[in-house]
């Protein structure tokens, strides 16, 4: 496929609709800009050589015709001289010189047209790739905001799972399991609170009984101190 072929169709083609009927888009639209940098390349390489043979033409027109000026002088002087015959081979070879300069003119003029083409060209297809770029990048971003969606969702579906309820049905139980184990290690043993409490009772009732005896060994005192 030649160049202008390949840069009527990038031209031509309509890139939202080619990405909505591709079944890759990222990957059409990397081979888009692709297609389109090489054939910019090609364009301004194709523009430069353009120019610089314009720029050569001109120069060559240039020579020409200060040879065409140098024989039309050459003939005015033979005729001011009375040649004739010299002044009529001297029109000869500015003529010669005249056509040949039409050529080039013309050959000027048609590369002139073609560096305008090539400008119009390029600037049309770099607006192209501006355009595919931007769209490169909206479709970047949205895979990624599909993927991390898509992601998403898959941990959502995995955490209603039937499989993971049950691990965590399992890992409550484990739990139960374990809370139920830790209050059977102080199964029947009185908190510390029960045992002060109980202590206090105990003294209480010790110091009663003490007091009872007491009580007791006074009054057998007495008794035997009346017989």
């Amino acid at each position: 496929m030649g160049i202008f072929t390949r840069f009527k169709d990038i031209v031509a083609s309509n890139i939202n609709s080619m990405l909505d009927n591709a079944e890759d888009p990222e990957k059409l639209i990397k081979l888009m800009i692709r297609e389109m940098e090489d054939t910019l390349i090609e364009i301004k390489s194709s523009c430069a050589n353009t120019i610089a043979g314009q720029k050569k033409a001109r120069r060559f027109l240039d020579e020409i015709e200060e040879k065409e000026n140098f024989w039309g002088q050459k003939a005015e002087l033979a005729v001011q001289k009375g040649k004739d015959n010299l002044a009529r081979q001297a029109l000869q070879e500015k003529r010669r010189y005249t056509q040949r300069a039409e050529t080039l003119e013309a050959e000027v003029t048609e590369l002139g047209v073609m560096i305008e083409q090539y400008r119009e060209d390029i600037q049309e297809l770099e607006n192209k790739l501006k355009s595919a770029r931007e769209k490169q990048r909206m479709l970047v971003q949205r895979h990624l905001r599909a993927t991390r969606k898509k992601r998403v969702r898959e941990e959502i579906r995995r955490a209603d799972s039937a499989e993971v309820m049950q691990k965590f049905e399992e890992l409550e139980q484990q739990i139960e399991r374990m809370e139920a184990e830790a209050d059977l290690v102080d199964y029947g043993r009185a908190s510390t609170l029960e045992n002060q409490l109980d202590a206090l009772e105990a003294d209480d009732e010790i110091e009663a009984e003490l007091n009872e005896l007491k009580s007791s060994q006074s009054l057998k005192k007495g008794d035997k101190i009346d017989a």
